[in-house]
């Protein structure tokens, strides 16, 4: 486990990032490996509707982590966990529930479900930092929920800033400001002085271009999920149609 972390942990190269899309079930998880990519991480949003929940914590937690196990035992390459703000587990439980499915990598992001707020920074930093001190192998990529749109002013900018460069000193890997319009990730990453990640989504920069704004991961959370669920409702309409499903 501590060989295929130390793997992990050693693609996150700022300019040179690694790409993960994103798996929902061992199916999935499978091909993404099979593409040549050299690991794998689960997107919550696409694992919760595959299992019959609403994201945002609504899939039990042991539920969650029997997916997250099936897409390790699935593939031979690292994976890493989203596991969204932690569902409530201290973080010694926690960490020994991702041993237990043998991914090596968490997501962990600092808005409380049952809120819908954003935790106070400190409050996130300390879960974060309880996380590294319980395991110090596994690869932790801390998510911050600022939103921070193209035209953000000065305090949301600084706002995310500062949340990404406390979770980095509270121990975690890489830093994801997954609400940042891509006009400001340059910045971000100049300021926070750590591995950045990012999520890639519909209308964004070229993989090739995030990459020169020196970010550390692109990853796509269930966008890839969606898309493919998309093309099944056109398959279905088809079919429903009378029409030959496999016509394109």
């Amino acid at each position: 486990m501590s060989v295929l972390a130390a793997d992990l942990r050693a693609l996150h190269v700022p300019g040179q990032p690694v790409v993960l899309p994103n798996a929902w079930d061992a199916a999935s998880a499978r091909a993404i490996e099979a593409a040549g990519f050299p690991a794998v991480a689960t997107a919550s949003a696409a694992i919760a509707p595959v299992l019959g929940y609403a994201d945002h914590e609504g899939t039990p937690p042991e539920e969650m982590f029997a997916a997250v196990a099936r897409i390790v035992r699935a593939v031979d390459v690292p994976v890493s966990a989203d596991l969204e703000h932690g569902y409530g587990i201290p973080p010694e439980e926690l960490v020994a529930r991702v041993a237990e499915t043998g991914a090596v990598g968490c997501n962990l992001e600092d808005t409380d479900p049952s809120t819908g707020q954003l935790v106070e920074v400190e409050q996130h930093a300390d879960y974060l930092a309880a996380i590294r001190e319980a395991a110090a192998y596994l690869v932790v990529n801390a998510r911050t929920d600022v939103a921070v749109p193209a035209d953000a002013g000065r305090d949301l900018i600084d706002e995310v800033i500062n949340r990404c460069r406390r979770y980095h000193q509270a121990g975690a890997d890489c830093v994801f400001p997954i609400f940042a319009d891509h006009t400001v990730i340059r910045e971000i990453v100049q300021a926070v002085g750590a591995p950045v990640a990012v999520l890639s989504r519909p209308g964004w920069p070229s993989l090739a271009e995030l990459a020169s704004r020196g970010v550390a991961r692109i990853s796509f959370g269930p966008g890839l999920y969606r898309a493919s669920q998309a093309l099944l409702d056109r398959m279905l309409t088809k079919v429903r149609g009378g029409a030959d499903p496999y016509d394109s």
